[in-house]
């Protein structure tokens, strides 16, 4: 079985035969996307490719590049690794008409994969992923071979190697960044990947120079020594960055992903502890520092500026986003789908610790501009416990806990949804969610919403109890248990066997 051409792209472990990422799989797939590209584009048209530091990755690229090439379009491609937002800001910089990304992001370093952005510069959605499906099955059955991509070079035709990608990306977030008030104390790790430098370079450019990272972690490595997992949303993964930060007494800790599009937070709490902060809390304190802060060069437009998060994500912006006179909009789960949430969109998170805070440079979320962000409110003098104090008192404590629930062998997730769903009817309204598997739960005060995994066999439970303003300790108290009761009683009717 061929691999399988998801709303993205493709994500896979490395080795060979057809379920796998190897030289013979993405010439597939670059195959698949050409055709499709041909089929609505004329020769000539641009498309850009680009990859991280993974094992593989430069020969993917090399692949991809001269399959697309073949089929008679013109490919620029940065000739070394870059962060996935660089691509995905050059595909609408360069008015491409598509841009192949190689990365399998924070996945385990035996993965790598491949994400396909569309002209606007966002990963694609349907219809065009299911064509771009039909050319990959059609391609294997030919068995289209894999071209050597050994020697890639600024002369190999239809390829041109363009090393400034980089620096362009650069130079639009320094132009649409505003520079901090007080720049702070930086401890950064890019967790082995490629977005460390890059960051540096943008974060010195708006004058937060007092930087540090983590020195472990500092240059790519594709084997990810340090950590068992390099995703950022993991605490074994982030403990040397909250080690460091105390020990150079930082303002703020920030954490990028191997491809550097995700950026997880850190900061000191009352008891000067450092702990990272989840998705939710994060975007709630970004959402409320962007629609309170004037962009460089900004000119107030027409209809008020939307802040889009997902339907898994917190209730709280729905709250804060009105109140700050924004519009808020809940889109389905992934950024292919925030971006597209309304204009004018002026930031779009998920919980994954997914950050869209320049989406007219980059329709995807982007880990090294919401570093500066970050650095940016941190810089204005409030503390961040200061900052979610506020949030509490104005609109209530939001208390959440999201859990994994795997499934048994077999088990269909749309029947183990519905069996769920069936035990839980009496405990609150149970209502399907729409445009996607899953459902939301909504008993007094509190929500849980449950649905499929898009990767792996299990259900993804995520829920939330919450308080009026100015929450007393017993009201946190009472929001605590109505948490973790919700969150019991969801597992306990998700996890039960079949009967």
């Amino acid at each position: 079985m061929t691999l399988h051409f998801g709303t993205a792209g493709v994500r896979a472990p490395l080795g060979p035969g057809p379920s796998r990422m190897n030289e013979g799989t993405v010439a597939l797939v670059a195959t698949a996307v050409a055709r499709h590209l041909r089929e609505h584009e004329p020769a000539g048209s641009l498309v850009v490719v680009a990859g991280d530091a993974r094992h593989g990755s430069e020969r993917f690229v090399g692949v991809a590049c001269r399959v697309l090439a073949a089929h008679g379009l013109v490919v620029v491609t940065p000739g070394a690794p870059v962060p996935t937002p660089v691509l995905a800001a050059a595909v609408r910089s360069r008015g491409a008409v598509a841009g192949l990304m190689v990365t399998a992001s924070h996945n385990p370093a035996g993965d790598n994969g491949i994400k396909v952005y569309g002209a606007s510069g966002a990963q694609i959605v349907p219809p065009t992923d299911a064509a771009i499906e039909q050319h990959l099955v059609a391609a294997a059955r030919r068995r289209v071979a894999a071209p050597d991509a050994a020697g890639l070079s600024g002369a190999t035709r239809g390829v041109e190697v363009d090393p400034t990608l980089d620096d362009d990306y650069v130079a639009a977030l320094v132009a649409g960044l505003p520079r901090p008030a007080t720049p702070p104390r930086v401890a950064l790790t890019p967790v082995h990947g490629v977005g460390g430098e890059v960051c540096r370079r943008v974060l010195g450019a708006i004058g937060v120079e007092d930087v540090t990272l983590v020195p472990e972690q500092a240059e790519p490595d594709p084997d990810f020594p340090t950590v068992a997992s390099p995703n950022p949303e993991r605490p074994e993964t982030t403990a040397r960055l909250l080690e460091l930060a105390a020990r150079i007494d930082a303002d703020v800790a920030l954490a990028l992903d191997p491809d550097a599009d995700r950026c997880a937070t850190g900061f000191r709490d009352r008891d000067g502890r450092w702990r990272m902060l989840d998705g939710d809390t994060a975007g709630a304190l970004l959402a409320d520092h962007l629609l309170t802060t004037a962009l460089p060069g900004s000119t107030t437009g027409a209809g008020a500026p939307v802040v889009a998060s997902t339907i898994v994500s917190s209730r709280l912006p729905s709250l804060l986003v009105p109140a700050r006179g924004g519009r808020h909009v809940e889109t389905l789960t992934g950024f292919k789908w925030l971006v597209r949430a309304g204009e004018p969109l002026r930031y779009a998170y998920e919980e994954a610790i997914g950050h869209s805070v320049l989406p007219g440079i980059v329709a995807d979320k982007d880990g090294i501009s919401a570093a500066a962000a970050w650095c940016g409110m941190v810089g204005t003098g409030r503390g961040v416990a200061d900052r979610l104090d506020g949030l509490d008192a104005e609109f209530g404590a939001h208390l959440r806990r999201n859990v994994p629930i795997p499934l048994g062998a077999g088990d269909d997730p749309v029947e183990a949804l519905r069996r769920a769903a069936g035990r839980l009817t009496s405990s609150g309204v149970v209502t399907p969610l729409a445009g996607t598997a899953g459902f939301r739960l909504d008993p007094d005060s509190a929500r849980a919403v449950v649905r499929p995994s898009g990767t792996e066999p299990l259900l993804k439970v995520y829920t939330e109890a919450w308080t009026g303003p100015r929450p007393s300790g017993a009201e946190r108290a009472a929001a605590a248990e109505r948490l973790e009761a919700l969150a019991a009683e969801v597992l306990r009717a998700a996890s039960s066997p079949r009967g």
